[in-house]
C-alpha cells in the first residue's frame, strides 16, 4: 500500500473582500475587517488596508503573509525613492511600482489581489486593480477578494463604467457624490456578507477616504 503524505502549500487564502470607487475629487476605498483560513477565523479586526503615500491607498485580500511582505517593499521602495527626488510617488507612478514589484515575482507570485486607489496628479479619483502577477487596469472602480464575483455585477449594474474599447476614451469615474459612493460601498458589503463566510458582517468596515488632498480612515458599523 503506498504511503500517503499530506498536501502542503506555501500560500493560504485568508478571505476577505475590498471595494475602491473613483469619483470627480475623491476615492473611496473600504475592506471587511476578517481574517480567516478554512473554517477558522482567526481575527474580526484586522485592516487590509495600507497607507503607501499621501494620496495612495492600497487594499489587499488573499494571503496576508504575502500581503505584509509586498507592503514592507512597497514602503522601501517608495522611501529610497523619496530620498532621490525629495518628493511623495503619485498615485499612477505608485500603481506602475506595484505592477512591476507583482510582475517580478510571477514565477513564485504574492498571493495577494489587490486595488489601488487614490488622487492623480491633476486631483481626479483613480483606481486600479491587479492581478496576482501584475496585469493592471485603471478604472472607475473595482472589488477584490473573496466576495468579489457578488460585488462586481452589482457595481456594474449600478455604474455602467464605459468599455475600455471605446474611441475616444471615455472618463472612467464615477458620477457619485463621496456620501452617495460611501452608502454604495456599505450596501455592496451588506450583501456579499449574507452570501459569502469570509466576509465580515457583524465587525466594522474599515474605511479610507481621499478628497482634496486629505487622507481619512474610519470604521464605519455596516448596520
Amino acid at each position: 500500500m503506498t504511503k500517503q503524505h499530506p498536501a502542503w502549500s506555501p500560500y493560504d487564502n485568508n478571505g476577505g473582500t475590498c471595494v475602491a470607487i473613483a469619483g470627480a475629487d475623491y476615492c473611496v476605498i473600504a475592506a471587511d475587517t476578517r481574517m480567516s483560513t478554512g473554517y477558522s477565523i482567526l481575527t474580526r479586526d484586522y485592516s487590509k488596508i495600507c497607507k503607501l503615500a499621501d494620496k495612495c491607498v492600497m487594499a489587499s485580500s488573499g494571503f496576508q503573509a504575502d500581503v505584509k511582505a509586498l507592503q514592507k517593499l512597497l514602503a522601501a521602495r517608495h522611501l529610497i525613492y523619496q530620498h532621490q527626488h525629495n518628493k511623495q510617488m503619485s498615485c499612477p507612478g505608485m500603481a506602475q511600482l506595484l505592477s512591476n514589484t507583482l510582475y517580478y515575482k510571477r514565477f513564485f507570485p504574492y498571493y495577494s489581489f489587490n486595488v489601488l486607489g487614490g488622487l492623480d496628479n491633476e486631483g481626479k479619483g483613480c483606481v486600479y486593480t491587479y492581478d496576482a502577477v501584475g496585469s493592471y487596469e485603471r478604472v472607475g472602480y473595482s472589488s477584490q477578494g473573496s466576495g468579489s464575483t457578488l460585488i462586481m455585477p452589482f457595481l456594474d449594474n449600478q455604474l455602467k463604467s464605459p468599455s475600455p474599447l471605446l474611441l475616444p476614451a471615455q472618463d472612467a469615474v464615477t458620477p457619485l457624490s463621496e456620501a452617495e459612493a460611501v452608502d454604495l460601498v456599505k450596501t455592496c458589503f451588506a450583501s456579499a456578507t449574507e452570501r459569502d463566510i469570509y466576509t465580515a458582517s457583524s465587525p466594522p468596515l474599515s474605511f479610507s477616504a481621499l478628497c482634496d488632498g486629505f487622507f481619512v480612515t474610519v470604521k464605519m458599523q455596516l448596520w
